[in-house]
């Protein structure tokens, strides 16, 4: 069952950051009010396109799935300036291991799948569309070290747990697309 939209987007085949990227250029074209249509495959674009749409003020409608075709639905709002905000507190590749070792944790917030398939020792996985479910799994007065595959996904959870109570909370920037260091894997 397709929803009207007023613009469709196909991003089917890509993986994060791309479907973010697309739907990003895609809505300067929609008019505010306009309704778009995301097409994924990426499972991980559920979590991605919910936080992404709530960060820049665009309402995020729904999903649906149709022959394993995600169906995104955006609302393009007239309220918001489009603009991505960037969690400030960060830290790099290079610097979380010896914080960690310091009492740190290192929050993976990829997929389960993406998780599996290489991951830093010793890091935790709580996928993005299960984090406000999960809080209770992390230690607010532990810094927390938030990673993903580029950047983007960590950035909206490092957001997310900050707004819910966390202080110690950083970005891990480039991510793990740039990782240097050995990666466990978990299958």
């Amino acid at each position: 069952m397709s929803l009207k939209a007023d613009v469709q987007l196909d991003a089917k085949g890509l993986a994060c950051p791309m479907p973010i990227v697309k739907t990003r250029k895609a809505m300067i074209d929609v008019n505010d009010g306009q309704i778009l249509e995301v097409q994924a495959t990426d499972k991980g674009s559920i979590a991605d396109l919910k936080a992404w749409s709530e960060n820049v003020g665009h309402h995020y409608i729904g999903t649906l799935e149709e022959d394993g075709v995600l169906l995104h639905y955006i609302r393009k709002s007239g309220d918001c300036n489009g603009e991505e905000k960037k969690f400030e507190q960060t830290v790099t590749n290079e610097e979380i291991i010896d914080r960690a070792a310091n009492g740190g944790i290192i929050l993976d917030v990829r997929e389960e799948a993406e998780y599996a398939f290489g991951h830093i020792e010793g890091s935790i996985s709580i996928p993005i569309g299960e984090l406000e479910d999960r809080l209770n799994e992390l230690d607010q007065g532990q810094e927390i070290y938030v990673i993903c595959r580029t950047g983007i996904r960590s950035d909206l959870a490092a957001r997310k747990l900050s707004e819910k109570g966390f202080t110690k909370v950083y970005n891990t920037l480039p991510g793990l697309s740039a990782w240097n260091g050995d990666l466990s894997k978990k299958i």
